[in-house]
């Protein structure tokens, strides 16, 4: 079951895989939440952002290039959501993953274009959202200025961000009678738990650089009694 259904493993869902309600659906949600995103970042950003989410765009467009592979003869890659909300928080974290999944569709063929909604909600805002909330409340509970904490975090929501984008692209896969959700959930997920370790460790990677050299590049840095800047 798992071998036939190897198709459908990908999170960047093709056109054709969804149906015109589901692609409708999607299509209103992720607009609706793009429209407000916008609103917080033009009301809640410094310019001095800017930059920054072009950099950190340019870094996930790039690192999703990068297939690592998984037993089973795929491969996974970065899905960047967990590490966007941690540079530019939840609202420029959730754009700049949405432009970097748009470029992907129209230029690289990467996902398609009736189904760009779900790929957009689904890989960008479910995964930047839910990172950022989810990594705040678990530093605000066990210690927001120790890095074994971060690390705690930042794993686990990149683990978890990636299984709830396996988990809504394999509902939207059986809402649009593609296939059925006893088959699309347990592949997606089996499949997903496996890449979902491999964006673990890079996103801890780069936080762990960041955090140790350039913290103010967080957005929520640790409060450090003295400054841990490399020379």
């Amino acid at each position: 079951m798992l071998i036939s259904s190897a198709m459908y493993l990908a999170l960047h869902i093709p056109d054709g895989f969804l149906s015109g309600p589901v692609c409708g659906i999607t299509w209103a949600i992720a607009a609706g939440m793009l429209w407000l995103i916008i609103q917080k970042v033009q009301n809640n950003y410094q310019e001095r952002l800017v930059p920054l989410m072009g950099v950190c765009a340019a870094f996930i467009f790039a690192a999703q290039m990068i297939n690592f592979p998984i037993p089973g003869g795929t491969s996974g890659h970065l899905l960047g959501g967990t590490l966007a909300a941690v540079l530019l928080g939840p609202w420029a974290g959730s754009l700049v993953m949405a432009v970097v999944i748009t470029v992907q569709a129209l230029f690289f063929q990467d996902g398609g274009i009736t189904v760009l909604g779900a790929n957009i909600l689904n890989m960008g805002l479910a995964t930047t959202l839910i990172s950022f909330y989810g990594v705040r409340l678990i530093r605000q509970w066990l210690g927001r200025n120790r890095w074994q904490v971060m690390a705690i975090a930042t794993g686990s929501l990149a683990w978890i961000s990636v299984m709830v984008a396996a988990t809504l692209t394999a509902l939207q896969l059986s809402a649009s009678q593609t296939i059925p959700l006893t088959v699309a959930l347990p592949v997606l997920l089996i499949w997903h738990s496996l890449i979902g370790l491999g964006e673990a460790v890079i996103t801890v990677l780069v936080v762990q650089s960041l955090w140790r050299t350039r913290p103010d590049l967080l957005f929520d840095p640790p409060r450090l009694s003295r400054p841990i800047f490399l020379p």
